[in-house]
């Protein structure tokens, strides 16, 4: 078993034999001693620009700015606070308000979209094309840290079922254990090359650098227009790890595969999204030598479990056991450890277990409970929300959600979110955002709204009012016009009857 004890997050980037490739960059490739170095260099710029515990935001496309912020913010005593570069000035807004930043790195034509008022007065804003010029200059560098593994290093915003996206607080134990155990059960190695082609504002985008470094390995990162730049990435450098969401994956297996591509890959993991028996098929076809990972898991505990690549062919729905350091259970509705094929809520326990949500304690509440009696771990557990039941072999399914969240292309997505958009436009009275079932997504986003009185032209300018409001993602597939939308006996919204209609 792996060393279970946790360690300063930026000691990860030690990890590597030092001419061994650590990084692979648009214009060079970066050694593990050359990671060291600038990630020293970058946590003393960091240390100069802010104290012990100050939040610092990054906002732009994958680039040595980007992959190595997590570590040299750790090393400097700083909080990181990734945002999604898909998202528009208004989540950002958000984010940079709530986590209280005081600095943020990002691409001069994101930061130009900003506005006035958009950025805390106590936030400085840096173009990420000036930070390691300011940092050589200054030539102030960071040996690794001794920091205490249950500091806080890391805040990820993610969308919750109600409301604006909540920061969930990462420890370096949480993040340092993360990565052991993903490239345990992996079986990442030094020799390993992990294209990652998820944001690295997700957990799990995150753990592509981690879980690599750890291991020693090479990350490749890529910001792709087309699948099948992709697949011909991973052929170009001769990838072992590929990390994707069921969408991607529906849009991969549409695509040629050079034969160099599908030789050299080890292995492809699924996050964001359970894969299709059909999916699990044409991917095991199109590999048949490459190990297929199933996996579950929610920001609040990095990853919970994982499907045995043995299994993936007789069971193909099941989301598999829990991970090294985590403790999975499943809780009856009546509080006791639900029997074989009985349904209940995913509870997991352990060091993976996230700090809570930033400066919001009510949501923490909610969500950061005591660990059931029989937990093995004890302390805190997160209460999933997620239906889920183990059969008499150990292994989990999913059954469903208990709130209305929508996960489309890999995306968690807030309804309220995306209501809230449509009726600050003036344009709609009302507002209702579903995720309808869909093979390629996941889930679309519908969103059914009742005109206001005043408005003119509403079904032709909503769409646009929209594209300028909330980020790609979020948009609505599909915009459903009615003269009344139903209530339910409390004079609400019936999201239920809604629903039906749609077949969400």
């Amino acid at each position: 078993m792996p060393d279970p004890t946790p360690y300063p997050l930026d000691q990860l980037a030690e990890r590597g034999d030092a001419q061994a490739p650590a990084l692979v960059l648009r214009d060079r490739t970066l050694s593990f001693e050359e990671l060291r170095n600038r990630v020293a260099l970058l946590a003393g710029w960091l240390a100069g620009r802010a104290g012990k515990g100050a939040r610092v935001a990054s906002w732009a496309a994958k680039g040595e700015l980007t992959c190595l912020l997590p570590l040299a913010a750790a090393r400097a005593g700083l909080v990181h606070v990734p945002i999604n570069p898909l998202l528009k000035r208004a989540q950002v807004a958000h984010i940079l308000g709530d986590s209280g930043a005081v600095l943020l790195m990002g691409t001069k034509a994101r930061l130009a979209s900003l506005g006035g008022g958009d950025v805390p007065p106590s936030c400085d804003v840096v173009d990420e094309n000036d930070v390691f010029a300011a940092a050589e200059a200054e030539g102030a560098s960071l040996a690794a840290s001794t920091h205490d593994p249950d500091d806080l290093t890391a805040i990820l915003y993610t969308s919750g079922s109600t409301g604006k996206p909540k920061g969930v607080m990462l420890s370096h134990a949480n993040m340092w254990l993360g990565a052991v155990s993903v490239a345990d059960y992996l079986g990442l190695a030094s020799d390993d090359v992990t294209l990652a082609v998820l944001p690295l504002s997700f957990d799990y985008g995150q753990s592509q650098l981690l879980s690599t470094w750890y291991a020693g390995g090479c990350v490749v990162p890529l910001d792709y227009l087309f699948p099948r730049d992709v697949a011909k990435a991973c052929a170009r450098h001769g990838v072992t790890t590929l990390a994707a969401v069921p969408p991607l994956w529906v849009q991969l297996t549409e695509v040629e595969w050079p034969g160099d591509a599908i030789a050299s890959m080890r292995r492809l993991t699924n996050s964001g999204g359970a894969l299709t028996v059909e999916l699990v098929r044409d991917l095991r076809a199109m590999f048949p030598q490459t190990r297929l990972f199933p996996m579950y898991g929610l920001t609040e505990a990095f990853r919970s479990t994982f499907l045995d690549p043995e299994c993936v062919d007789h069971h193909p729905t099941s989301m598999g056991r829990a991970i090294l350091f985590a403790e999975i259970l499943v809780i009856a509705d009546d509080g006791t450890l639900a029997e074989p094929g009985e349904e209940g809520e995913l509870v997991h326990c352990g060091p993976l277990v996230a700090q809570g949500y930033w400066q919001d304690a009510e949501r923490t509440a909610e969500r950061f409970r005591p660990a059931p009696a029989m937990s093995a771990y004890g302390g805190t557990a997160v209460w999933s929300g997620d239906r889920v039941r183990r059969d008499e072999d150990g292994l989990l399914y999913f059954v469903g959600r208990r709130d209305a969240m929508i996960k489309s292309a890999g995306n968690r997505i807030s309804p309220q979110e995306v209501e809230s958009a449509a009726l600050a436009t003036g344009l709609v009275a009302e507002a209702v955002a579903l995720g309808v079932p869909d093979e390629r997504l996941g889930h679309a986003i519908h969103l059914v709204v009742r005109p206001a009185a005043e408005a003119t032209d509403p079904e032709t300018a909503l769409p646009k009012a929209l594209q300028k409001e909330l980020p790609n993602f979020m948009q609505p597939h599909a915009i459903h016009w009615r003269d009344t939308l139903p209530l339910n006996p409390n004079g609400k919204l019936d999201r239920t009857a809604i629903a039906a209609e749609l077949g969400a």
